[in-house]
């Protein structure tokens, strides 16, 4: 056998030899590949985490596991290749200095999530099967592609409670979606329900802020009122501090489940779907138009505020005295 004399240590009587030395460095032929290109390997070695592979005698190189696939996560190597097979690989790294080489093999393979955004563009309505579910989520298969599509519980509905909705939904059930979000780079498609409906919020988009709504009781609560517009879908909270300008009358224990009453919209925000309902406003408003239009102490005494008497009393103390200058 033949060696090569590597190092000489006298003080120890140690001469060290190499076998690999008397052969090229298969290394140095690593700047006749590239990056981001195709080539053949001959599997190894296979580990838990992967396999080695040699892209020509004595340059070994690592196949990690989350290489191995686009959608099958811990894939074990075991179950794709065998010792001796050749496989396609893409070469991903070449680091000189620490004599490493890393390889993918999904690169090579098409990749599901840039099929699906050629296929489906945002805002696409498709067909999805739910494959699985938890607590928060369900998982749809979309078309034949397998690909594991996103549904929150926030996106099922509009109207119920999102986790109460949820449980409604099994395996195999079969539901039209909305394509909300596709992020390749993440491996990631949410999808959404609730955007393939009428949006009850809409009713809104033609209503103005101080305008003047009649509102359903559907129930009394100590922190205020759960009310329901005439013709709309959705429950809004009126709160306590809302449902007058006095504070002795702002009980929610005067009305009941089933009224009807008026109140006034304080605030709408479309695009956070917000909107916030006040009866104490409609109190001021109806209250400031009576003191316009009514000049004398008489005229108001039929209408419901307590301090309106007063108010029109002040009024006309001050026409009379700008009158008497």
């Amino acid at each position: 056998m033949d060696l090569k004399v590597i190092s000489i240590d006298e003080n120890k009587l140690q001469i060290g030899c190499s076998i690999k030395q008397l052969t090229p460095d298969p290394f140095e032929n690593v700047e006749n590949y590239e990056l981001n290109k195709v080539y053949k390997a001959k599997v190894v070695k296979i580990m838990d985490f992967g396999a080695f592979c040699e892209l020509e005698p004595g340059l070994t190189t690592l196949l990690h596991s989350s290489e191995l696939s686009w959608l099958k996560k811990n894939v074990s190597a075991k179950k794709m290749f065998k010792v001796g097979q050749e496989i396609s690989c893409v070469i991903t790294e070449i680091d000189k200095e620490k004599r490493r080489v890393a390889i993918s093999h999904k690169l090579t393979l098409e990749n599901p999530f840039e099929t699906f955004e050629k296929k489906y563009k945002i805002g696409s309505t498709v067909e999805g099967e739910v494959v699985n579910k938890n607590e928060y989520s369900l998982f749809l298969k979309v078309d034949d592609m397998d690909i594991d599509a996103f549904l929150h519980c926030n996106d099922l509905t509009y109207l119920n409670n999102g986790e109460e909705e949820l449980a409604k939904y099994k395996k195999g059930d079969k539901i039209k979606v909305k394509v909300l979000e596709i992020k390749v780079s993440d491996q990631k498609i949410r999808v959404g329900l609730r955007q393939t409906q009428k949006d009850p919020f809409d009713w809104f988009k033609d209503k103005k802020i101080n305008q003047t709504i009649t509102v359903k009781i559907i129930s009394t609560e100590s922190k205020g009122l759960i009310v329901r517009p005439e013709s709309c879908e959705m429950d809004f909270n009126i709160k306590k501090s809302q449902i007058a300008i006095n504070a002795a009358d702002a009980r929610p224990t005067r009305f009941n489940a089933g009224d009807r009453i008026d109140c006034a919209i304080q605030e709408i925000d479309m695009n956070k779907r917000k909107a916030v309902l006040s009866i104490k406003l409609l109190e001021e408003i109806e209250k400031k138009e009576a003191l316009e239009k009514y000049g004398s102490e008489g005229s108001g005494k039929n209408l419901p505020f307590k301090s309106l008497k007063e108010d029109i009393a002040k009024s006309d103390n001050l026409k009379k005295k700008e009158e008497k200058k």
